[in-house]
């Protein structure tokens, strides 16, 4: 009886090699070549997936999105509607080595969409599945009369938490803040968004 393959447990399992080995090299280091010797595959049964590296790229972070999201609808959440935002916001940013290496493949990808199509699309549906987050977020503390004053554009409040989520990542990536500093410039954010004490 021939062999049942599983497609896209093949596929998750090429996606996890991409991770690998922008973990040991950065994004630069993603090539077909790299991407086989890291899942144990051969090239040709690699391209039997994937035909191009932007392909091998695309679905890369596109499987970052994925995973990220599944593991926010899974998180248990606190009571607290603050503590409840502040622990999404996290599951997005880079305060450990699994997620910093989600965070680089994703941010790889502004300047990886500039001169491809394809990529572009997968930056697109980045910015705006966080951006829809971010709105969902901040709907519901302004329903639950979290925000502070009386912001009458909530587009324009979630706009500006994801600039800073997005900004205190590429602060992360880039070396100029460490995690722990992240997190407390994220922790000072919430607080005048929502007029709360800072946590301690």
């Amino acid at each position: 009886m021939p062999k049942i393959v599983d497609h896209a447990e093949r596929r998750r399992e090429l996606a996890e090699a991409v991770w690998q080995v922008i973990a040991g090299g950065g994004i630069d280091s993603v090539s077909t070549r790299s991407v086989a010797a890291a899942s144990g595959w051969s090239s040709g049964a690699l391209r039997h997936y994937f035909a191009t590296r932007a392909e091998l790229l695309a679905f890369a972070c596109e499987q970052v999105i994925d995973q990220v999201t599944e593991r926010i609808e899974r998180l248990p959440l606190p009571a607290d509607p603050v503590a409840a935002v502040r622990a999404i916001l996290l599951e997005t940013m880079p305060v450990d080595e699994r997620r910093r290496i989600e965070a680089s493949i994703a941010f790889s990808f502004l300047a990886l969409g500039l001169g491809d199509p394809a990529l572009a699309r997968v930056q697109r549906r980045h910015f705006t599945a966080m951006f829809e987050m971010c709105r969902r977020l901040v709907g519901d503390l302004a329903a639950r009369g979290h925000l502070a004053g009386e912001p009458d554009r909530l587009d324009t409040v979630a706009r500006r938490m994801h600039a800073v989520v997005d900004g205190l990542t590429t602060h992360v990536l880039a070396g100029h803040l460490g995690a722990a500093e992240m997190v407390a410039q994220l922790d000072a954010y919430l607080a005048e968004l929502t007029g709360s004490e800072p946590r301690a």
